[in-house]
């Protein structure tokens, strides 16, 4: 199976926010990244369950929600209500990751688990056996545009090579600074799913620009780890 391309909103256009998805949607993409952020966990406030459930209304395809918040376990429900099919919730923040996990599972959604570039991958063990996904931040979460940090690369051939040798079923997603220049490497390391931002919407408004640019970086994702 190869990898497949997951847009973040993050840096589409919000007043048009429903032709940015279908856009997307009609270049191939997989799903829906949905940053969720408070501006406590990190520096930036952006959307919640509202627009979320929008989305939901848009698009058929999985809504991808990446929860940077403080407290994530409160948030849970309320966007599994408003459609999300993953909800990925930042080791860092939460006290109760395996309850939380175990509850996103029981809500029916898929459970993630993310971890920032300098957070050692042993703060996985507890609750890799449970987690239907980890996403391995490739920048320091915040903001969009930030540059990748090719370390990530390492940090997704360990984690790929641990889930092969324990038989378990996490997929790997990797978030920040993704482009046509190293999504390459990024699949042959071992990602299951890419988000790319910036990347995607560079061409502004013109929905076969952004159409386009999602097929050109869903074609080499795909190819980098069918062969």
């Amino acid at each position: 199976m190869g990898t497949v391309l997951a847009p973040s909103i993050l840096s589409a256009d919000f007043a048009r926010l429903g032709a940015e998805v279908e856009a997307v949607e009609a270049g191939g993409a997989a799903l829906i990244h949905v940053d969720v952020m408070d501006g406590r966990f990190v520096p930036n406030i952006t959307i919640g369950p509202v627009v979320a459930a929008a989305l939901r209304r848009t698009t058929s395809l999985p809504l991808d929600c990446h929860l940077m918040v403080e407290d994530p376990g409160r948030w849970v429900e309320p966007f599994v209500e408003a459609g999300a099919e993953i909800v990925s919730v930042h080791v860092e923040a939460d006290r109760h990751l395996d309850r939380t996990l175990r509850r996103i599972r029981e809500l029916g959604a898929k459970a993630g688990v993310v971890v920032n570039p300098a957070t050692p991958l042993s703060a996985l063990d507890a609750v890799l056996p449970i987690a239907d996904l980890v996403l391995v931040m490739s920048v320091n979460p915040g903001f969009g545009g930030q540059r990748f940090l090719p370390a990530a690369l390492e940090r997704v051939r360990r984690l790929r090579e641990r889930i092969l040798a324990e038989r378990l079923g996490a997929r790997i997603e990797i978030d920040g600074g993704i482009a046509a220049d190293n999504l390459e490497a990024v699949a042959l390391a071992g990602a299951d799913i890419v988000v790319a931002g910036s990347a995607v919407f560079a061409g502004g408004n013109a929905r076969e620009a952004t159409a386009t640019m999602v097929r050109r970086l869903a074609e080499i994702a795909e190819r980098a780890r069918s062969c």
